[in-house]
């Protein structure tokens, strides 16, 4: 492990690695336990009780946060005549077709958040496949990233929506807002994504669904949330 700073050591006295907080507890120590110049992202992490080596135990999908994330989000739109002019007005940064693809593949370049594409383009998008996907940007019916209405994609990605899906250590990695946010708002944003992710449980899923949860600010400890008192 590397050596930790000393503001880190500060704020590793204020939690308690014993015990496991309630959802006001931990937002109020993920904020007071924040000492970065910057203003830090609050992350949401999730254990889940299933295995994502199988198709019938992924978890994955997206959820519109209440109070947003705090980031301006880049939404970049693979879409061609009426479909590109709607995303355009829909405020999408980036739309095109093959130019983007060349883009992408001759300049390295990745300055979005979000992929988009309608169906039709899915073709020309799996082109990128080998770059997209790594990154978690390859557009997926699930997360409502393939589709014809343009409209509300963009716009509901642009007031917060976020995409949660497991990683191979069947962990749900997710940001729920800025460390500048109201407890309230982290709070609430915080039960909007485990409502989601509860009501995603697989059937397949056996035994406990939410092993752990726990919160962080970017340059934070971790701060252990009750699962049961999480999602009363």
């Amino acid at each position: 492990m590397p050596k930790r700073g000393k503001k880190y050591q500060e704020a590793m006295k204020l939690v308690d690695k014993t015990k496991l907080y309630d959802l006001k507890e931990a937002v109020e120590t993920v904020k007071k336990t924040a000492t970065a110049k910057f203003d830090e992202t609050v992350e949401l992490h999730v254990k889940l009780g299933v295995d994502s080596r199988h198709a019938d135990q992924q978890v994955r999908g997206a959820v519109v946060l209440p109070h947003g994330t705090g980031k301006e989000v880049k939404v970049l739109v693979f879409a061609k005549g009426e479909k590109a002019t709607e995303a355009e007005k829909a405020g999408a940064d980036y739309v095109g077709a093959d130019d983007l693809v060349a883009k992408i593949q001759g300049e390295n370049w990745f300055d979005f958040d979000v992929v988009v594409a309608t169906p039709d383009m899915m073709g020309v998008v799996g082109r990128l496949g080998r770059v997209l996907g790594p990154k978690g940007l390859m557009p997926n019916p699930k997360s409502g990233t393939v589709t014809f209405d343009l409209e509300k994609a963009v716009k509901e990605i642009k007031a917060g929506k976020v995409e949660y899906r497991l990683d191979k250590t069947n962990i749900i990695h997710v940001p729920i807002g800025k460390v500048s946010f109201e407890d309230s708002q982290l709070s609430e944003n915080l039960k909007a994504i485990l409502g989601a992710i509860v009501k995603a449980k697989p059937s397949a899923a056996k035994g406990q669904y939410l092993r752990s949860i726990a919160l962080t600010s970017t340059m934070g400890p971790s701060i252990k949330v009750s699962p049961s008192k999480a999602v009363e």
